[in-house]
């Protein structure tokens, strides 16, 4: 999985039939490459009126697929199967499109392992948002935990599922911004990729009046299913844009917590707790503002014995094996699809 952080791929080993897991194997990160990295970040600009034949499309498709194959081939293990989510630049389910750009043939050729690929645009053609994803994924993890449960997932975008007690009970949405803007923020105003350990949001103050003008966006009262693209909040770099690199840094990590705190009072029945992965939970910042927004603990996913790094390239080898035996990849409650809609194609190194 490389996902809307654009920081790199996670890759991780799983034994699952797609329902159970039977086994969870090693995980690890393959970074970008500054350079590969840029690229990437300036395709999501254009990507509304890109060509698909353009020679920098072609080329960081390339080099994003070559940084895959090296992934799978750094775990070191056994695979029948390799779930292959691809780089996301544009996600518009409004006009039935997504646009998860990388080369599976080429990754099948690479690895010499068939490739499971395109998990989203089926939901996407049958109506559906085409995210979250992760949703079965986290109830298959959750099998045992007490519910309500919430599973929060902050990467470049946020997206929260909601887990009932009855069986199947399963909600999601994009909450809104997760560390995008604030990564693209650091970037620009301070030449470094991330806030490394929140420092910097954690040397500011929140601007309550901006936070208050970017929460009362449509977008947080529409009950979920929805989702977002990486870009849809950028706007927000205007609005803090005579702040402070600090006071900016804290409002934006506000902003993702408050987004959070939007999408709860949508939920059937509050969670008795949210579980927090990805990279935003390594934020205290963020961390901070969540635990001050919401109205149950919040805890890093390692809480529950889950690796907080690994579990998006869990998600796409489990949904790689559900693709395989045909099962639903999303439903009504997860991406607003009207009824459990299968998905995905898998191609193999010999063709």
């Amino acid at each position: 999985m490389s996902g809307t952080s654009l920081d790199g791929v996670d890759a991780a080993h799983l034994e699952t039939d797609g329902q159970t897991i039977t086994a969870i194997g090693p995980a690890l990160t393959v970074p970008y490459s500054a350079p590969l990295r840029a690229q990437l970040r300036a395709l999501l600009d254009r990507a509304p009126t890109l060509a698909s034949n353009t020679p920098e499309l072609t080329a960081a498709t390339n080099a994003l697929t070559r940084v895959h194959a090296h992934a799978v081939r750094a775990l070191a293990v056994e695979a029948g199967l390799v779930g292959f989510h691809g780089q996301t630049i544009l996600h518009r389910p409004d006009q039935r499109r997504t646009w998860q750009i990388g080369d599976a043939p080429l990754l099948a050729r690479l690895t010499g392992l068939p490739i499971a690929f395109d998990f989203r645009s089926a939901d996407v053609a049958e109506g559906g948002q085409g995210a979250p994803l992760a949703p079965i994924y986290h109830a298959a993890l959750a099998a045992g935990l007490e519910k309500p449960l919430a599973v929060l997932n902050i990467g470049g975008v946020a997206n929260i599922t909601w887990i009932g007690e009855t069986q199947g009970a399963l909600i999601a949405c994009d909450t809104g911004p997760g560390n995008a803007l604030l990564d693209d923020y650091c970037l620009a105003a301070l030449g470094t990729p991330i806030d490394q350990d929140g420092k910097l949001s954690a040397a500011g103050v929140a601007d309550t009046a901006i936070l208050h003008r970017l929460l009362a966006a449509p977008y947080f009262r529409r009950p979920a299913p929805k989702s977002l693209d990486r870009q849809d909040f950028a706007h927000a770099m205007a609005a803090i844009a005579s702040l402070s690199p600090p006071d900016a840094a804290a409002t934006l990590a506000a902003f993702t917590a408050g987004a959070v705190a939007a999408a709860l009072p949508h939920f059937p029945a509050p969670p008795r707790r949210v579980l927090v992965c990805g990279g935003g939970r390594k934020n205290p910042s963020i961390m901070a503002a969540l635990a001050a927004s919401l109205p149950c603990p919040v805890e890093k996913s390692e809480a529950a014995g889950w690796d907080g790094d690994a579990l998006e390239g869990q998600c796409f080898a489990f949904l790689a094996a559900r693709v395989a035996r045909g099962l639903p990849l999303s439903f009504p409650g997860t991406t607003g699809v009207a009824r459990p809609c299968a998905g995905g194609r898998i191609v193999r190194p010999d063709r």
